[in-house]
């Protein structure tokens, strides 16, 4: 069954689409991405994953297996690739992903010449968004050129936080490089929400950033906290989102809990 297949919750509605960012690596953003996602698709909603990241972890976490591609999103970026020919199914049948693999690690590089190049991955979108209720853009961990695109196409960042000591550093840099795009590229672009990831109940210091990152970004924060768990490291060795691991573990209670979040959010 192809994406065309599964008709959209809200088809009158136009797509929400989310930049999950952080220029920390190792923060969660790929697993937030999948898990996310998945938990979504249970609750009927069309969602399309764009790994946007060289290491193609969206895409390993799904069992795509990269080597076996013929194209990725660097294609549809630099050679006009026709996008919908990228789409990928995958287990859960409501959740599709545009895969990446290191050659979009050249990207960067090539399309400082590109005219308009900020605004690529936005244009070559924009012909299948509304297809889905939500675009997820898995970023790199940096602010080039290709985290600039992924906010120029986006309507709203969601950040993965990690549970760790200087887990805001570094936060107020792609907030100004966010307020940047906003007021050159892509006007009506904000903050979707804060997710804390990696938690660890059983320390002082996991509950302290929690209460710092709420101070900062208030409201912002969702409810829902992604613990430090096995189990989501393990998932994606084995090509499956949480959900579908280990189904009745802390962390897929928690994602789905977050999905549950982020539907009410709009």
């Amino acid at each position: 069954m192809g994406f065309k297949d599964i008709k959209r919750a809200f088809p009158d509605r136009e797509a929400k689409v989310l930049a999950i960012i952080n220029q920390k690596g190792g923060v969660g953003k790929s697993t937030t991405a999948v898990n996310l996602a998945a938990a979504l698709g249970e609750q009927k909603k069309k969602v399309l994953i764009v790994d946007f990241d060289p290491q193609g972890n969206t895409s390993s976490g799904f069992g795509i297996e990269k080597e076996e591609l013929e194209h990725d999103i660097y294609d549809a970026l630099l050679h006009d690739y026709p996008i919908e020919e990228l789409i990928e199914d995958t287990i859960e049948p409501h959740v599709f992903v545009i895969p990446a693999t290191i050659q979009l690690a050249g990207a960067e590089i090539e399309l400082v010449s590109v005219m308009s190049r900020e605004t690529i991955l936005k244009s070559v979108l924009e012909g299948i968004k509304d297809e889905f209720d939500y675009v997820f853009i898995d970023c790199p961990p940096s602010l080039g050129l290709l985290t600039i695109n992924a906010l120029v196409a986006a309507n709203a960042l969601l950040i993965p936080i990690q549970c760790e000591f200087y887990a805001l550093e570094g936060v107020t840099k792609l907030l100004e490089s966010m307020k940047m795009v906003k007021a050159r590229l892509n006007p009506g672009l904000d903050v979707f929400g804060v997710v804390m990831t990696m938690y660890d109940a059983r320390t002082t210091l996991s509950k302290q950033v929690v209460e710092e990152v709420r101070k900062y970004f208030g409201n912002k924060v969702f409810k829902s906290i992604i613990p430090r768990s096995v189990k989501l490291s393990e998932a994606p060795s084995h090509g499956l989102p949480i959900n579908m691991y280990a189904r009745v573990s802390k962390g897929s209670l928690a994602y789905m809990k977050l999905a549950r979040e982020v539907v009410r959010r709009g």
